[in-house]
């Protein structure tokens, strides 16, 4: 049996205030005059004690707050005699207290998560003999055996080649190869097969330990959170007291001064605000943002700095095919068959997204024999009869080798290489895709207020600096430690309000250092959702812009009920000043200020005025064309390695090895593709997809750059199947068509993919998350 959760402070100051208010009151229509005064009296007290000590705290801070009116206000009931007036300004301030409590309560920033993900235990090797030891007894010098998926528990030296998963501590998704002799640093992950190193420190010393302990000190680091209230108590206060001390030094009237000062207890910013920033907490839930509380919540609406990780914020974080390239008489897609069925028994990062491929291109795979991994070299075995290897090594020979080593380095893409019966067979190239949404979200967030985008990621600068002129970053930090991260976001917060967002281990300390921190926890570690203040629950940075926009409005909406039940009770107070209001009739009327001042406040729990709405139609479609995108991505493939053969069949010193009949049937199917997949996909995305965007988008001019790219994906297209009619009619692609079919499938290719990716950001980032069922209009679970 669970038992019920222990009431809070202030919800228990709450109960009490509101039943002496209530009882005495119920005592006072009754006619009993002196029961109710003497409840309304513990009701002043009750809420005054907690009060002068807040005022005193808050002295001691040097936080001249808005308790202090309070408190004289309290105070000054009991003197005159008020003492109802007393215990309405008590109920009032404890429901301000109790609603600035529970969205200002910061949680404790839990390192447990990263703890967690240090190894406890290690192997030791002692000659013929391993032993498992505590992590905390490994000594410099012991030789240390880690196994497939283990964690390296000390940093050390090779003795090995190795396959290191070390996307924790640098953000890179992709496994890198060490060889023997190379260091190794804790907290990365053995991707291969077994090896052993030698430590070279002792486990508190490590590369991990350290992460840990700079995430605690950046959170240390962190400055608290200046809260609205506070900000506007600057003035109002001196204010509000300096009406009372004049009113009492003309008129005589201790009465007045405390009228004064009951119509100004600043509930305007004790529930106003604090409610506007509860309903956008709750707002923001119901959009899968996970706000930790007000405190984050304020901050992020005034932030204008927004400092990025690349590896599973960006990009999806995953190595995924971007293409198969086959040696000179080689098909490609044989080649995919093959190395996917050798693939299906490795655990090696590669293989789930090579295997994944062929499966999605729906190729039969078979179950290979005599499989052996080695760890730096890959996996061979049998498939079908055929030796086949699959792995990373040094190019091989051969001018399309070449060009794939230079292509892969140029687009930060890893490459496996293939060997068929012992020779260079073709190569599997695979990057870390951007996602769909990134490009959209930066643009809203720049919308919202952000006006300053930085790059922080520990991949490679050609990589970083690629992904950072596609997205229209304003600075890129390549190759960045844990250490270094934190060190870059403690200098822009310096500068102004600065938003972390990361999904790694080593992203914990920089988000715990950053005035907000924002964690991807769909898919992120437990690591840096604890440090973080901002956790966003799907595999989607794209709630991210909305959480800004809520948190900007929720702001806003604050500062207004604020200020307006602020201005309402200056005026109030300049009549009580002259003598037109009483104790007990201003304490009335401030309700009704705050009555006034609450109801504006919930206008944060409405959503906020999106620029683009998608009805349940719209989104049908938006599913189904970026279904048909990834289908006919897999076939782009097709356009360069025809217009490759046409280069590579075709010799100028040599003409007569030109193998005709091979180019034209390349060209035939390219045509058969144009023909009969893409281009009716192109025609059906002009007529049934722009129009139905018209609408959301605010007219059908959002759409006219797109229409003009497909026009010229039709022009090119038509063009190509001339070229096929005219080889068709003399049974050869001819010498004076060649150049020419060459470039156009080239450009195709190239402007197809532009296309897509341009759809993609633009329109499919769009859509729900989850489909809806055209028919009954229920989503489904992606």
């Amino acid at each position: 049996m669970r038992l019920p959760a222990k009431p809070s402070a202030e919800a228990l100051l709450l109960a009490a205030t509101v039943t002496a208010f209530v009882v005495g009151g119920a005592f006072w229509v009754a006619g009993s005059d002196r029961p109710a005064d003497w409840l309304w009296i513990a009701g002043t007290v009750i809420a005054l004690i907690p009060s002068l000590w807040w005022v005193v705290a808050g002295l001691r801070r040097q936080n001249f707050g808005v308790d202090i009116i309070a408190s004289l206000a309290l105070a000054g009931t009991l003197i005159v005699g008020e003492y109802a007036a007393g215990a309405l300004i008590g109920v009032m301030l404890a429901t301000g207290r109790l609603l600035d409590a529970s969205a200002s309560r910061r949680a404790r920033k839990d390192l447990s998560a990263l703890i967690d993900r240090s190894p406890s235990l290690a192997r030791r090797r002692d000659g013929a003999q391993v032993t498992v030891i505590a992590v905390d007894d490994v000594r410099p010098g012991d030789v240390l055996s880690v196994g497939n998926g283990e964690i390296v528990p000390a940093d050390g030296w090779l003795h090995d080649d190795a396959v290191l998963d070390e996307s924790v501590l640098t953000g890179e998704p992709l496994p890198r190869t060490r060889a023997r002799g190379d260091g190794v640093r804790s907290g990365a992950v053995n991707a291969g097969g077994t090896f052993e190193l030698t430590a070279r420190s002792v486990a508190a010393e490590s590369t991990f330990a350290g992460i840990v302990r700079m995430a605690g000190d950046a959170a240390a680091d962190r400055a608290p959170v200046v809260r609205i209230a506070d900000r506007l108590a600057v003035w109002f206060v001196p204010l509000a007291l300096g009406v009372a001390g004049i009113s009492w030094l003309v008129s005589g009237s201790m009465t007045r001064a405390v009228a004064v000062l009951v119509v100004a207890t600043p509930c305007p910013l004790l529930l106003a605000a604090p409610i506007a920033i509860v309903a956008g907490l709750s707002r923001a839930s119901r959009m899968g943002v996970i706000i930790r509380d007000g405190g984050a919540l304020e901050s992020l609406g005034r932030a204008h700095t927004l400092m990025v990780d690349k590896t599973g914020t960006l990009t999806t974080g995953r190595p995924e095919q971007v293409a198969v390239t086959a040696a000179p008489g080689d098909d490609p897609v044989e080649l995919l068959r093959l190395a996917a069925s050798l693939e299906q028994l490795s655990p090696h990062v590669f293989a789930t997204a090579i295997v994944g491929e062929a499966n999605r291109r729906g190729l039969e795979l078979t179950v290979p024999t005599a499989v052996q991994e080695s760890a730096g070299r890959g996996v061979s075995g049998l498939v079908d009869g055929r030796a086949v290897e699959v792995g990373a090594r040094s190019t091989p020979d051969g001018d399309w080798a070449r060009a794939v080593a230079r292509g892969s380095e140029l687009d930060g893409a890893a490459v496996a290489w293939i060997e068929v019966d012992g020779r260079p067979a073709g190569a599997i190239a695979m990057s870390d895709p951007i996602r769909p949404d990134a490009p959209r979200t930066l643009r809203r967030l720049r919308s919202a207020g952000i006006e300053r985008i930085v790059l922080l990621t520990g991949d490679h600068p050609a990589t970083a600096v690629e992904i950072g002129t596609l997205l229209g970053i304003d600075e890129v930090f390549p190759d960045q430690s844990p250490a270094d991260k934190v060190a870059h976001v403690r200098e822009e917060r310096a500068a102004a309000s600065t938003v972390m967002v990361g999904d790694g281990v080593n992203d914990a300390p920089a988000l715990a250092g950053a005035t907000v921190g924002v964690a991807l926890g769909a898919r992120g570690s437990t690591a840096s959702a604890a440090a973080a203040d901002v956790i966003l629950t799907t595999d989607s940075i794209e709630p991210l812009a909305t959480a800004m926009e809520i948190a900007r409005r929720s702001r806003r909406i604050a500062l207004q009920s604020a200020g307006v039940g602020m201005g309402l009770s200056l005026a109030a107070m300049i009549v009580a000043a002259f003598g037109f209001l009483p104790p007990t009739a201003g304490a009335l009327l401030q309700e009704a200020i705050d009555v006034a001042v609450i109801l504006n406040a919930l206008r944060a729990l409405r959503a906020p005025q999106s620029d683009i709405k998608i009805d349940q139609s719209t989104d049908v479609l938006l599913h189904r064309f970026a279904a048909e995108h990834d289908a006919l991505r897999e076939k782009l493939a097709l356009l360069t390695i025809t217009a490759q053969r046409l280069v590579d069949l075709y010799s100028a010193h040599h003409p007569e090895t030109t193998d005709e009949a091979a180019e034209l049937n390349g060209l035939r199917e390219v045509d058969d593709l144009l023909t009969t997949t893409i281009l009716p996909h192109e025609h059906a995305e002009e007529d049934l997809l722009y129009p139905a965007l018209a609408k959301p988008l605010g007219s059908s001019e959002a759409t006219v750059t797109m229409s003009r790219m497909h026009a010229e994906i039709d022009r090119l297209g038509r063009r190509v199947h001339a070229h096929r009619l005219r080889a068709d009619r003399y049974g050869r692609v001819t010498d004076d068509q060649r150049i020419d079919v060459i470039a156009t499938l080239y450009g195709l290719h190239a402007l197809l993919r532009l296309h897509f990716s341009q759809e993609e950001q633009t329109y499919f980032a769009l859509a729900s998350t989850s489909p809806a069922d055209p028919v009954t209009g229920e989503t489904t679970s992606p």
